[in-house]
């Protein structure tokens, strides 16, 4: 699988980047759904094959990070906020300080080959080496050169900022700037789209998928079962016959693959776990930048929403008794997954959202998932990647071999990513942050569906 964590990273020059045209200093408040988001860290790295020279230019390492360098500061221009600092206010709220601070770049170099790091295992190669340790401000950027003369460029981003669709469009935005390329989608910031409404309104069930909460609970301590993360890839075929098996029974309805997906997942978390746990819980990432323009004929206000800079998710939160999910076929665990999200997915459930938190301001507010019972099997999140632009973060030098999104917060509550593989053939790349002993009860019963991540996969 790799050589794991069996390698050494020495850590080079330091600085920060700023925008190259600075904004005057001021405040941007979070939106509503911003405060939603628990203060944690997120993760996303690419890894890039030593450069062919002839193939875009002569590429060294020097001038690859010169490149980012670049880039990240034309990029900062339009994306001024992740150039700022998250300051709590007098109301114990954080607010986005955009005062140019600049984001801390490190350079590393690794004393090992791309083919010989452990992707399957990404805790020990990219978690505890390869990843930048952000000390201050919103992001922070490594770049590491290889022994191969390849290179792993990572990043640490503070969730309250951004969600992954924002993330994505930065990322693809600062390979644009890196190339000197116009952007070719400019972030929008304007905060009164997700204004709350006066008066305000909002379905009971909301009161049951968020709660009031002082903090975060901590993370799984248990000597014998904790987190970790595991990379794998599932081919396009498994996932037709995975939707397959769970659709000849529903005619006329047809799931998607990321409900089937997420329904196996479910069955499997739930038949690994002890009998004595009744209940199981799983959260599945909405976003709600296309609801919340349902209906609605400003076109300026659907342009800016698709590119809204910030948070615009839900959680569709789901539990049921384990001996449904383990009796019941997976076509009917798909459905019940189907019904979660719809009633999650419509305009009026994301405004309903944005009027509750306004109700509880300045409480900090969590989806329920983050609260467990004792009778409460280990629950898990499953946020689609689909849209990760693996393929078009490109500085110059030519496409990633890989990329992924890694979990920075082992809490007690499971992640998992499905992303696009770099191969663009159909293929799925799925981070899972699971218990061990789920992830071994998944290696050996669906083998077949779950593959581990190697270097021989990479395109």
């Amino acid at each position: 699988m790799g050589a794991g964590g069996d390698f050494s990273v020495s850590l080079g020059k330091t600085e920060t980047v700023a925008a190259v045209i600075p904004l005057s200093e001021h405040w941007l408040p979070m939106s509503n759904l911003d405060l939603l988001v628990p203060p944690k860290d997120v993760g996303v790295f690419f890894c890039y094959k030593k450069p062919v020279n002839g193939v875009g230019g002569s590429w060294t390492y020097a001038s690859m990070v010169g490149a980012l360098k670049n880039g990240l500061a034309q990029a900062l221009v339009s994306y001024y906020a992740l150039a700022g600092e998250l300051v709590v206010n007098f109301a114990g709220e954080p607010e986005i300080l955009c005062n140019n601070r600049g984001v801390d770049f490190i350079e590393a170099y690794a004393d090992i080959e791309l083919r010989d790091l452990n992707l399957y295992n990404p805790d020990d190669s990219i978690g505890a080496k390869l990843m930048p340790k952000k000390k201050r401000g919103v992001l922070s950027v490594q770049v590491t050169e290889l022994k191969c003369g390849g290179l792993l460029v990572s990043c640490v981003l503070d969730h309250r900022v951004a969600d992954a669709y924002s993330a994505n469009q930065f990322l693809v935005s600062w390979a644009e700037a890196a190339q000197s390329k116009p952007i070719s989608l400019l972030p929008c910031l304007r905060r009164s789209l997700l204004n709350p409404r006066r008066p305000g309104s909002y379905h009971p069930s909301i009161e049951s998928s968020y709660i009031p909460f002082p903090e975060l609970p901590p993370p799984n301590s248990s000597p014998s079962d904790y987190v970790i993360s595991r990379i794998y890839y599932i081919p396009e075929n498994q996932l037709s016959q995975l939707q397959s098996s769970a659709t000849n029974t529903n005619i006329g309805k047809k799931r998607t693959k990321v409900e089937i997906f997420s329904a196996f997942l479910w069955k499997m978390v739930a038949e690994c776990a002890n009998v004595d746990k009744k209940i199981f819980k799983m959260g599945m990432v909405v976003d709600g930048r296309n609801r919340l323009c349902d209906g609605d004929d400003d076109d300026d206000k659907v342009k800016m929403m698709a590119t809204y800079f910030g948070n615009v998710i839900a959680m569709a939160f789901a539990e049921k008794k384990r001996d449904e999910l383990v009796e019941k076929p997976l076509s009917w665990v798909a459905d019940e997954v189907h019904d979660y999200l719809e009633t999650n997915a419509t305009k009026e459930h994301f405004l309903g959202l944005i009027d509750w938190v306004e109700v509880h301001r300045p409480r900090h507010v969590i989806a329920n998932i983050f609260s467990n019972g004792s009778d409460d099997g280990p629950p898990f999140v499953v946020s689609s990647g689909r849209r990760f632009p693996v393929l078009k973060v490109d500085f110059g030098w030519g496409k990633p071999a890989f990329g992924s999104y890694y979990s920075l917060w082992a809490g007690p509550v499971g992640y998992v990513m499905p992303m696009p593989s770099p191969k663009g053939n159909g293929d799925w790349v799925v981070y899972m942050q699971l218990l061990k002993s789920q992830l071994n009860f998944i290696e050996t019963h669906a083998a077949h569906i779950f593959r581990p991540i190697t270097f021989d996969y990479l395109p």
